[in-house]
């Protein structure tokens, strides 16, 4: 009897392992899925350019500019300003490319810089890859809903590239509460995209001057900092070499108008922008006139050589 059991148990135990083992095997077979690239890229309403985990030494114009991408039914829109971030496009921003992806190759034809090939690769649910083989270049993009994205951060942590996206900030008030300094005499002011992107220019013209007109006094460099605790509050530095550097606490009021608290006189500046600059497809195309005024963002680290190189074929 023994002998009997022991047998149907060998059997029994030979059943359950044979049944768990082919289970697995449909299991696993049921749960690869089949990868669609244009799923992906319409999976999140905005792809965030996370400029600073770029991988590689070359640049694709259009990337290295925009904000965000989204990729909607083979038109590729970009936020490539800060100006009307959110509002522009209903988030998405501007029309700047067609697109068509398959097989996980997205290729990208820019109404200016002209046709761009990358490798699609999933990092994560919410990051992508897109490899140019060309370059041996990657950007990274992360996904997000229009509803969740902080665009308000996005303003915030690029504030000096939206100091650049007006010809001229012209100063509309000063208050009367404030001593008497040599700032006051400066009426206008321009920050410079392009070379090192801390380039400022003042102007003691008179008020009303068109900005294409204005002689500019004095050239110099600028620097924007943190405040630590307070998002929306910044501080920027203009380095007038004959008189010092000019220290202030800057707010931005809305789109088009900035304040400038100058603490060493306690006086309150306010500034508005003249001749917006909207940066469409080129580093040397502006969409209200042909100068050569560059925006690119910069990387905020030391890019690395690609790991990858010798792994794309």
């Amino acid at each position: 009897m023994k002998t009997v059991k022991l047998l149907l148990s060998l059997v029994f135990v030979t059943t359950l392992f044979t049944s768990c083992y082919t289970e697995v095997i449909v299991d696993d077979f049921v749960e690869q899925p089949i990868i669609n690239v244009n799923q992906v890229l319409n999976s999140h309403d905005l792809w965030y350019v996370d400029i600073n985990e770029t991988v590689g030494f070359g640049e694709i114009p259009f990337l290295q500019k925009a904000f965000t991408v989204s990729f909607v039914n083979g038109t590729l829109f970009a936020n490539n300003n800060l100006v009307g971030i959110g509002s522009n496009g209903d988030g998405f921003g501007i029309d700047v490319a067609s697109y068509n992806a398959a097989d996980m190759i997205l290729d990208v034809n820019h109404d200016i810089d002209g046709f761009v090939t990358f490798d699609v690769f999933i990092e994560d649910n919410k990051t992508i890859e897109l490899y140019n083989p060309t370059t041996d270049t990657s950007y990274f993009l992360e996904g997000y809903q229009r509803g969740n994205f902080d665009y308000d951060f996005v303003f915030y942590d690029n504030i000096h590239y939206f100091l650049q996206e007006y010809e001229a900030w012209e100063k509309i008030y000063t208050s009367d509460i404030g001593a008497l300094n040599e700032f006051d005499n400066e009426n206008y002011l321009q920050f410079l995209a392009g070379g090192n992107d801390a380039t400022f220019r003042s102007s003691q013209d008179s008020f009303g001057t068109n900005a294409n007109n204005l002689i500019w006094d004095y050239t110099g460099v600028y620097g924007v900092g943190d405040v630590a605790g307070n998002l929306n509050l910044k501080t920027l530095t203009l380095d007038y070499d004959f008189f010092d550097n000019e220290f202030f606490e800057l707010t931005v009021i809305n789109d088009r108008t900035i304040e400038l608290f100058h603490p060493s006189s306690e006086t309150i500046y306010e500034f508005e922008g003249r001749g917006y600059i909207q940066y469409l497809k080129t580093d040397n195309t502006k969409g209200k006139t042909g100068d050569s005024k560059v925006k690119k963002r910069k990387f905020k680290k030391e890019r690395i050589e690609n790991p990858r190189e010798n792994s794309r074929v």
